[in-house]
């Protein structure tokens, strides 16, 4: 399969402490893999890199063949590539189905227009509606974003980056903050979503890790320990040691 994103000597240092430390990595295209690591081990300043707000000190980012190391995130994002959940796009005083119409407008390459709003293009709204049915969101179409659950907007972050027609996903720690229903939920969706398109998942939940990844790298004081299959990473001696536990 081919490497949709490929990520080779990456470095990023504050001060003395070395945020990502030598970073080697490939992520198939249509895999789902995931990052995990203890608090601190460079996992957000990994995704940072990634969506382009920050710069790494040396290294490079390769996605679908093109160097995007110093492109800008803007530029990332018109690529394709998208964050979701750490910090919400969404805006709380439209409703569900506005969020998404906005995002599917802009995929078109139109502005957004007070005179014409997004949702008022039957395509645009026919387009959003259909895209929160994906995430089981249709019958919260027309409610205010602000009366939906934290569960209900980490479903619409999906539908948005869904919307944005996103090749590259980075989603981090969808699960947080989520009861058992919820992220049984997530998990169902994520799976669906499996095999559809590239996903970089960063998160804590190891029964969401182990249950959705094809393939899983462990991050440890800012460098890959370990990438294999979810077995491989499961039964990995400095894995469970660094990470995971003995249990």
């Amino acid at each position: 399969m081919s490497a949709e994103l490929e990520i080779s000597g990456l470095n990023k240092s504050f001060g003395g402490i070395k945020a990502t430390d030598d970073i080697n990595l490939a992520v198939t295209a249509n895999e789902l893999h995931a990052i995990i690591g203890p608090n601190g081990a460079g996992k957000t300043t990994l995704i940072s890199q990634l969506i382009g707000s920050l710069r790494p000190d040396t290294g490079r980012i390769v996605f679908r063949g093109r160097d995007i190391t110093r492109m800008p995130a803007h530029a990332r994002a018109r690529l394709g590539i998208t964050r979701s959940f750490q910090i919400t796009s969404l805006v709380m005083e439209m409703s569900v189905l506005d969020n998404v119409a906005l995002a599917v407008q802009a995929r078109d390459g139109h502005s957004f227009r007070f005179l014409r709003p997004a949702r008022a293009v039957a395509h645009i709204r026919e387009a959003a509606r259909g895209y929160l049915e994906q995430v089981g969101l249709g019958p919260r179409a027309d409610a205010p974003t602000v009366a939906l659950s934290h569960g209900e907007h980490r479903l619409m972050e999906i539908a948005i980056a869904l919307a944005s027609e996103a090749g590259l996903m980075l989603l981090d720690e969808p699960m947080a903050g989520l009861g058992p229903e919820e992220s049984a939920l997530m998990v169902a969706l994520l799976k669906q979503l499996k095999g559809s398109r590239t996903i970089l998942l960063i998160e804590h939940d190891m029964d969401a890790v182990f249950a959705l990844a094809d393939r899983i790298s462990v991050l440890v004081y800012g460098h890959v320990i370990a990438t294999g299959m979810p077995d491989e990473i499961r039964f990995n001696h400095d894995v469970r040691h660094a990470y995971l536990g003995e249990e």
